[in-house]
């Protein structure tokens, strides 16, 4: 199993990142989705499932992913989200924004990946701690790079 937990500042309004983790936004912070269909909506957020495509070299990986938790407040927002890839892995995600001040959120991406068989426990080893460390980061400083730019043009 792999375990992250990254927080970071970023100089933007809580509400303009936020925008950024809509379904027609995802893109802009996670290129690799190619496509994110809602197959069913559910009140409150929380049970509500997507059909995504991910596409990574030439392969293109389908999965469906299930809002676990889900809060959005003026001072909070939050979305965990849950699904199973490629048979082998057990994702869970979270995606945290606190408000600091009117042009300063505090954003905590945190997770785990669980490898579910033979397969997927072997490639998380081979991957590792450091490779996945990396991708994290990637993910941190796009949503910021996005946020900024975002927050020019509003």
């Amino acid at each position: 199993m792999i375990k992250w937990h990254e927080e970071r500042i970023i100089p933007v309004n809580i509400e303009v990142i936020w925008r950024l983790f809509e379904i027609e936004n995802l893109h802009r912070i996670m290129p690799n989705v190619i496509e994110n269909k809602v197959l069913e909506r559910k009140e409150g957020v929380v049970g509500t499932t997507y059909q995504q495509k991910y596409k990574e070299g030439k392969r293109v990986e389908t999965y469906i992913v299930e809002d676990l938790e889900y809060e959005n407040t003026p001072l909070e927002k939050h979305n965990k989200i849950g699904f199973t890839l490629a048979k082998a892995f057990e994702i869970e995600a979270s995606f945290t924004l606190i408000k600091q001040s009117e042009n300063e959120t505090r954003f905590i991406y945190k997770g785990q990946n669980v490898g579910l068989n033979f397969l997927g426990k072997t490639l998380l080893k081979l991957g590792g701690q450091k490779n996945n460390q990396k991708v994290v980061v990637d993910f941190m400083d796009r949503v910021e790079k996005e946020a900024l730019v975002e927050n020019k043009s509003s």
